[in-house]
C-alpha cells in the first residue's frame, strides 16, 4: 500500500520539526519535504508532488492564501491550513475555506509542541481525511470565477425570481467549496429555491 505523501510549508523551524515528528510517527504517512515558504516549496514540488499539503498563512515572499489559490488553479491538491490567524469566523478562516482548503487547524502562538501532542490523533486523522478528498473538479480559473461574480452582482436586485413550491438540493463534500461556487454562478437568475448541504470543515483549536 502506497504511503500518503505529505509536505509541510511553514516559516517556523519549531513548527516544521514538531509536525515532522508527528508525521513520522504514522507508518502510513511519508514526509517528502519541508519548506520555509511557498517559493522553496514550489521548487521541491516540481520534483515530488505531495498528496497533502500542510500550509501556514503568514510567511515571507508569499503568503499561504496566495499559494493556496495558485495550487487550486493549477493542480488542485488537498491543503490543510495550519495557522495562528485562522480563528473561527476570522477573515483568514473564510478566505482559506473559499479558496479550497479542506481542513483548518488553528495553532497557538506559543506552546506548539504541547498543542500538537494534545491533538496528535485528530491532526493525523485530518491528514488521512484530506488525502481522500476528491479534488479532480476543482481546477478553475480564479480570474474567470471572479468575473462571474461581477456579472452576477445584480442577482439580489432583480425582481424576476420565480417563487415555486419546488427546490433544488445540492450536496458537496469536504473540499467542494469552489466547485459549489462554480455551479451556483452558472445557474439562471430566475432559478428555483436551492438547499445546500455541505460536509463541515474540521477546525481544530
Amino acid at each position: 500500500m502506497n504511503k500518503i505523501k505529505v509536505c509541510i510549508i511553514d516559516d517556523s523551524a519549531l513548527v516544521r520539526q514538531t509536525l515532522t515528528n508527528l508525521i513520522q510517527s504514522d507508518p502510513k504517512l511519508e514526509l517528502i519535504f519541508t519548506a520555509q515558504d511557498p517559493i522553496f516549496a514550489s521548487e521541491k514540488m516540481k520534483l515530488n508532488w505531495p498528496d497533502v499539503i500542510i500550509l501556514d498563512v503568514e510567511m515571507p515572499r508569499m503568503d499561504g492564501i496566495s499559494f493556496l489559490k495558485k495550487i487550486m488553479s493549477e493542480k488542485p491538491t488537498p491543503v490543510i491550513i495550519c495557522s495562528t490567524l485562522t480563528e473561527k469566523n476570522s477573515p483568514t478562516f473564510h478566505r482559506a475555506i473559499e479558496n479550497g482548503a479542506v481542513e483548518i487547524i488553528t495553532k497557538p502562538v506559543i506552546g506548539i509542541k504541547d498543542f500538537v501532542n494534545e491533538i496528535s490523533d485528530s491532526f493525523l486523522n485530518s491528514i488521512h481525511s484530506a488525502a481522500s478528498s476528491d479534488m479532480t473538479k476543482l481546477k478553475v480559473n480564479l480570474k474567470e470565477l471572479s468575473e462571474r461574480k461581477e456579472i452576477r452582482k445584480d442577482y439580489l436586485q432583480r425582481n424576476d425570481i420565480e417563487t415555486t413550491d419546488k427546490i433544488i438540493a445540492i450536496g458537496t463534500s469536504t473540499g467542494g467549496t469552489i466547485a459549489l461556487e462554480i455551479v451556483l454562478t452558472k445557474l439562471p437568475l430566475n432559478s428555483r429555491g436551492i438547499v445546500i448541504v455541505q460536509q463541515k470543515v474540521l477546525q481544530i483549536g
